[in-house]
């Protein structure tokens, strides 16, 4: 066997001295077998197991091996069917395998060449099982549970997502950093025809030019120094289903005029190619720029633009849409009391603080200062004192005077309290830099960028 794992194997064959003969030696091999000594005893095992391989005679006493066969693959299609066939039925052997059995071999056979086809058998289901995983990993479930808010201007977002989601138009997603565009995205794929098919994202402003047209496109063999093998690009995976543009702001004019390409045509070519390749993909893309200005400036297509911008999804700042705070960090803190096993509330004063910040990193940001206040917090209740000292100083919105002004008062520097929140985190870390990183919301470089500038 290929591994240590117990295989289960239906083994459908009249012959008992045959039967009794093979069986034994499989189970020394350590297979789990079922024998059957009629098809309609095989029909029966399939409801009751679900075999990894079935061993299958054509000459059964009550009916064809085809018969059979034409009930395990609607029964147990991911069982693989190995065929065992007399003299003068190999024609009938190669009809089965054009029904859907995986193999053949001639009976009588030997131990070695049954074993080979065995492997073979449990080979191609290993691979179809990983290819399973991955399509149910590129597949993410609906998301809508986790978007949160019920102000006017959320509404109208997802009032718009609601319309366009059932179509196959384009949707140009922009907003600033961390209101969520990711997540609207994966929204209009899970409530799209192509739900079923993968869900590719493409971080756009993470790989160069060379890499990013490489990942789009693929590559053959020798394309460019250390292209070894063939690779297929991320259009061809997202292939039925739906491509993620993440930042397509920060893509250059060069690769924008391929991506142009591919929304006019559908076709495109590996680096290194010269053959079309077709695919049916819905192009979604995101970004936090101004791509009219940047089109005004020559730095993005203006062609491109309006083949991205067919439906555009503008999500509001967290600033805009307050009445939401609260409903946001109850959700969070439900989320995090369940996945670190606590029962912690948000106390009196807490939410106050929470409605009276800008939130310039928007929702993202308040999910890392709820978790932050979470660990930080010792009992059940999260008070003022747990969250960030750019919180913690920030009374509800004061009261204008009568000339319109707000009332002045100390304030910190913006550098001293990025400082001071980053020293709260890596104090409710241990000092575990990579922990307290993932919570601020960057890259543990750019903490240790922080942390040199600040000493």
């Amino acid at each position: 066997m290929t591994d240590g794992q117990a295989r289960s194997i239906l083994f459908v064959d009249d012959d008992a001295a045959f039967s009794r003969a093979l069986t034994r030696e499989l189970q020394r091999r350590h297979f789990r077998v079922v024998a059957a000594p009629t098809g309609g005893d095989a029909i029966a095992a399939l409801a009751t197991m679900a075999p990894d391989i079935v061993l299958l005679d054509l000459q059964l006493p009550d009916m064809s091996g085809l018969t059979v066969l034409a009930a395990v693959r609607e029964r147990q299609p991911a069982a693989n069917v190995i065929m065992l066939t007399g003299h003068g039925t190999i024609d009938t052997a190669i009809e089965a395998i054009k029904l859907g059995a995986f193999d053949y071999l001639a009976k009588p056979c030997p131990l070695d060449e049954l074993q080979v086809r065995l492997d073979r058998a449990m080979e191609r289901q290993a691979l179809q099982q990983r290819a399973s995983l991955l399509e149910r990993g590129l597949t993410p479930p609906d998301p809508g549970g986790a978007i949160v808010g019920e102000s006017p201007e959320f509404r109208r977002v997802m009032d718009l997502v609601a319309r366009v989601a059932p179509t196959d138009s384009n949707v140009l997603i922009t907003g600033e950093t961390g209101t969520g565009k990711e997540m609207v995205a994966k929204l209009i794929h899970a409530r799209s025809a192509r739900r079923r098919k993968p869900f590719v994202v493409v971080e756009c402003a993470a790989l160069q030019e060379t890499l990013l047209q490489s990942e789009l496109f693929g590559h053959e063999r020798g394309a460019f120094t250390g292209a070894d093998r063939a690779k297929p690009g991320l259009f061809e995976v997202a292939d039925g289903g739906t491509i993620f543009l993440d930042e397509i702001g920060e893509v250059s004019l060069a690769t924008q005029v391929k991506l142009l390409r591919v929304l006019d045509t559908s076709t495109f070519r590996r680096v290194g190619s010269t053959t079309e390749m077709k695919v049916n993909v819905r192009v979604l893309a995101a970004t936090n720029r101004d791509l009219t200005a940047m089109v005004r400036q020559g730095l993005f297509r203006e062609d491109l633009y309006y083949r991205l911008n067919t439906i555009a999804a503008v999500l509001p700042p967290l600033r805009e849409r307050r009445d939401d705070i609260e409903r946001l960090a109850a959700h969070f803190v439900a989320s995090f009391n369940e996945r670190f096993n606590s029962a912690k509330r948000l106390g009196p004063g807490v939410v106050e603080r929470l409605t009276a910040h800008d939130w310039p990193g928007n929702v993202r940001e308040l999910a890392h200062v709820v978790e932050a206040a979470m660990i930080v917090c010792d009992g059940d209740e999260i008070r003022p004192e747990h969250l960030p000292a750019a919180l913690r100083a920030k009374a509800p919105a004061p009261v204008p005077t009568a000339n319109g002004a707000a009332p002045s008062g100390p304030f910190q520097t913006l550098e001293a309290l990025e400082r001071s929140h980053i020293e709260r985190v890596l104090a409710a870390t241990h000092g575990h830099r990579g922990q307290a990183a993932e919570i601020l919301g960057i890259s543990e470089r750019n903490l240790y960028r922080k942390l040199r500038e600040g000493d």
